[in-house]
């Protein structure tokens, strides 16, 4: 999203948070007028108290960033409760060092724009947040330009546990290549969760998103082309990610393995599809888009937590199986 200059014959429109990829989607649904109205009140400029309260309580954030390439990573970062807090109500402080065998790292740097997401497994509360990265000693401040919550939906109940003191990094060189081995593949197709990153460049400035994506397990198709079909199930309409990849084909998945601390990191192209896909439709999703992998780093035993299981979302027990 982005404060774009949208003028249409009305005065108030620049406080429009919606950029026309995200516009064009919401017309076709015939809800623009609605979410115009919603995007002004629930979009803000800053961290509302009930958002600064939350980020201390969360051992675990995704992150979404640009490398140098321009390739986008998303990517899960851990630290106890606390290492993350709010300044003020527009700069939230991230107590992290640098973790450079992670692909998104190289996106990371002072100026970079960012994408965070908060989200709590075990409550099903989440906030998404982006703007730009301020490096200091011991982490970095992300400056906010836009903060916004957002539903449960298909969220699985996990509690969390730590496994090593966050500040020892994983021993195990990252893996990289060019296509999903067994391992990745098992992983893909098996998730219930995974955390996809998108960005555009409008009026001068980038914009980041990085969101969760859930539903039963096997929700993600992996075709014999190797691209991978994911449905787009029943939302909010904001259309951030969709809205991103309609004016920009850019796109980084994340898939954790929660009982092992595995991480999978792809970036590639994407595509959206207004009609059914090659294979079966699932029930719930209202349409879907397709991702090809270019760059596929596993990262084994990336983060200190596991996560436990324990309770489906019943939005996403009433969506389909491939």
């Amino acid at each position: 999203m982005r404060l774009e200059e949208y003028r249409c014959g009305r005065p108030d429109f620049f406080a429009s948070p919606w950029h026309h990829g995200e516009i064009a989607l919401q017309t076709r649904l015939g809800v623009e007028a609605r979410m115009d109205e919603v995007g002004r009140r629930v979009v803000r400029d800053h961290l509302i108290d009930q958002h600064r309260d939350f980020y201390p309580l969360l051992p675990m954030m995704v992150l979404g960033a640009v490398d140098r390439e321009g390739d986008v990573w998303a990517t899960l970062r851990s630290g106890r409760p606390g290492f993350l807090h709010a300044r003020d109500s527009r700069r939230l402080c991230v107590e992290l060092e640098r973790e450079f065998a992670d692909p998104a790292e190289t996106g990371m740097d002072h100026g970079s724009p960012l994408a965070l997401l908060g989200i709590d497994l075990g409550t099903r509360r989440r906030n998404r947040l982006n703007g730009t990265l301020q490096r200091h000693a011991g982490g970095f401040d992300v400056l906010v330009d836009q903060s916004f919550g957002n539903c449960p939906k298909y969220i699985q109940l996990r509690q969390v546990r730590f496994v090593r003191d966050p500040a020892r990094l994983s021993s195990v060189p990252p893996r990289e290549s060019s296509w999903l081995d067994d391992a990745a593949r098992a992983l893909v197709e098996q998730a219930d969760t995974f955390f996809v990153a998108t960005y555009v460049d409008v009026s001068g400035a980038r914009q980041v998103d990085v969101s969760h994506r859930g539903g039963r397990s096997g929700f993600v198709h992996i075709g014999e082309d190797g691209w991978l079909t994911i449905p787009d199930y029943t939302g909010n309409r904001f259309f951030n990610t969709l809205g991103n990849i309609m004016l920009n084909p850019y796109a980084g998945l994340a898939f954790f393995d929660f009982s092992t601390g595995d991480l999978l990191q792809l970036t590639g192209e994407a595509e959206l599809l207004f009609d059914h896909p090659c294979v079966k439709p699932l029930e719930g999703a209202e349409r879907y888009w397709r991702f090809r992998p270019r760059r596929v780093v596993w990262r084994a035993d990336a983060l200190p937590i596991r996560y436990d299981f324990a309770e489906w979302s019943p939005f996403a027990l009433a969506t389909g199986t491939w």
